[in-house]
């Protein structure tokens, strides 16, 4: 269940058309403090203390991070992360464990080794759509903008047959179903997401960068795949323009080349620190990511109450047992 709920009775501002800035304000050198104490304390804790850590760095960047002129709030807890990453070991590690164990004892000759191998992949390709969906769902629970929670409703159910239809159809297709299937996703992710008692609504439609998606792979050799940095930056500015709320959609204005120069300096700056630099690459992203982004048109949020879904960490926990992280969307 959701914990720390904020309660606020007022009403948001009403708003009129206009043009809200999205800014981040975090510095590497912050930012750097805070990873320098989780490594620390991770290590004599044989890193049971990175969900606490975890959660330090999500205050930090949302704390950072301002719309219309008020900062992002999150209110996760290491304690929730610790117990979604239980859960997880429960009901995917463990029996991916004993599945392990059988395979080994049985041994690679048998016809039962393979039969158990089949079994496992079932149980991966499931299990990730499943974190995705739960993720969400609790990373946007833990957020709040004025006071006001945001969250996600959408089943997990119906995201398991989004995806594994899409991942056969994108496998069958030699790759071209791809741009169908990610504007799916988007569009599932987008359209039950909730700002209070609102939600986000989406419209684009997986034909329209089909073309830009097959131009891409043409070019894939030939640039040496340095061309789908312009296909993923053409691919964020088209799903904002296509993200409303309200009357009011989202505007990006990444480039390819934008994006190709802030890879190439953050790699440099790894390089040049040893590493050292990542908490100033993870600040040099979310600057440009936020300064390449706004909001057009009207918002009437005087109507935005308080509408707190339950979610509980377990997603998170599946997402960070299989290795995975995934963006808001």
């Amino acid at each position: 269940m959701a914990t720390d709920v904020d309660t606020p009775t007022q009403a948001l501002d009403s708003v009129v058309d206009s043009t809200y800035p999205i800014r981040f304000h975090g510095r590497g050198g912050s930012l750097f403090g805070i990873q320098i104490v989780n490594l620390f304390l991770g290590l004599i804790t044989l890193g049971g203390y990175s969900f606490w850590g975890r959660v330090k760095v999500r205050n930090y960047m949302m704390s950072q991070t301002e719309f219309a002129g008020d900062r992002f709030a999150y209110h996760g807890t290491g304690r929730e992360l610790f117990i979604g990453w239980l859960k997880a070991m429960v009901l995917f590690g463990i029996p991916l464990f004993v599945l392990a164990v059988l395979q080994v004892i049985v041994g690679m000759e048998s016809g039962l080794f393979n039969v158990l191998q089949i079994i496992i992949y079932i149980i991966v390709g499931i299990f990730i759509p499943v974190a995705m969906v739960n993720a969400r769902r609790y990373r946007l629970s833990r957020i709040s903008w004025r006071g006001i929670r945001f969250s996600f409703r959408g089943g997990v159910r119906d995201f398991i047959a989004i995806y594994i239809k899409g991942w056969l159809l994108t496998v069958v297709s030699l790759g071209f179903y791809y741009p169908f299937w990610q504007n799916r996703r988007q569009s599932f992710m987008v359209a039950d997401s909730y700002f209070g008692n609102q939600k986000f609504a989406f419209d684009g439609r997986g034909r329209e960068i089909f073309l830009t998606f097959v131009l891409h792979m043409v070019l894939t050799l030939p640039t040496f795949f340095l061309c789908w940095l312009w296909y993923w930056a053409r691919v964020q500015r088209y799903y904002a323009e296509h993200t409303s709320f309200q009357a009011a959609r989202f505007r990006s204005t990444v480039t390819g080349g934008g994006v190709f120069a802030l890879w190439l300096g953050n790699a440099i700056l790894f390089v040049l620190t040893l590493g050292l630099g990542w908490s100033w690459i993870t600040v040099r992203n979310a600057r440009y990511y936020a300064d390449n982004l706004t909001m057009v048109g009207a918002l009437d949020v005087a109507g935005v109450m308080q509408e707190v879904q339950p979610a509980t960490a377990t997603g998170e926990g599946l997402s960070g047992f299989l290795d995975l992280d995934f963006d808001l969307g």
